[in-house]
């Protein structure tokens, strides 16, 4: 029964989908931030030209 148990490779796949939808959305994530940070500058320099505008 042991040896039946460790021959057993059902649930391999599970656990490699698993691992992939995990990578998938640390990438995900990172791109998130990276395009948070690019919006955060625009917004800011486009802000600072309208005050500087106005003055």
């Amino acid at each position: 029964m042991l040896l039946k148990f460790l021959k057993d490779e059902s649930g391999a796949t599970a656990i490699e989908y698993g691992l992939i939808v995990s990578l998938l959305s640390l990438a995900v994530v990172g791109g998130f931030m990276l395009v948070a940070g690019s919006l955060e500058f625009m917004f800011s320099d486009t802000d600072s030209k309208l005050v500087d505008a106005f003055n």
